[in-house]
């Protein structure tokens, strides 16, 4: 008997355990659009012709090192707790910026403005990849996405001031959930420069229930 082609209505299948089987892996071609460098005493990123990371992230950037201090985003550890440093890169899509400048009456959202260090192009729903993504670049360098970047006042603040808009302070971090874009961190080291393609490699996803 032939079987039917599954629906998107379906239920996904079961592993042994009755949990949903795992999602297989795919690669996906991404383009680097736009590097940029925090290399100044604020928030803000500046447009550069290339980066160059080694694995304590981007040389000259803010957040550069093996370790960073414990914040707001880990409050299970006393502030200023060191910490191994997995936010060393800032990674944004330009379809999604656009989509949280509309929810905010905005006519755009400049990555820099948030403190964007890659502009990535090509890969859809860019935010959503999941955590262990690995994206290699065009002369070897190679990152490890670590998760979200969950949306915070800083970025909203920083929006609010480059527009004028007020309501972006705290209206940012609630319509930007999903979109704000991504955090990596610096598995090998070489050189990004906007222009070169980026080999996607999303690895199989499993949802653990217990």
């Amino acid at each position: 008997m032939t079987r039917a082609p599954r629906t998107p209505t379906d239920h996904p299948p079961l592993d042994l355990f009755g949990a949903p089987a795992a999602l297989p892996g795919r690669r996906l071609t991404g383009h680097l659009a736009r590097a940029l460098l925090a290399d100044g005493p604020g928030f803000a990123t500046r447009d550069v012709e290339g980066l160059v990371v080694t694995l304590e992230g981007i040389l000259g950037d803010r957040h550069a090192g093996f370790s960073r201090a414990a914040d707001s985003r880990v409050p299970w550890y006393p502030r200023g707790t060191p910490l191994r440093n997995t936010r060393q890169v800032s990674l944004v899509a330009p379809d999604e910026l656009a989509e949280i400048a509309r929810r905010l009456g905005l006519a755009q959202i400049a990555p820099e403005w948030i403190g964007a260090n890659l502009l990535i192009e090509g890969v859809p729903r860019l935010t959503g990849l999941p955590p262990g993504t690995r994206l290699h670049f065009e002369g070897g360098a190679a990152l490890v996405v670590e998760g979200e970047n969950a949306p915070c006042r800083h970025a909203g603040a920083a929006i609010a001031a480059q527009t004028g808009q007020e309501a972006a302070d705290l209206g940012f971090a609630k319509v930007a959930k999903g979109l704000r874009g991504l955090v990596a961190w610096v598995e090998r080291a070489g050189t990004l420069k906007p222009g070169t393609p980026i080999s996607v490699r999303v690895p199989a996803q499993r949802v653990w229930t217990s």
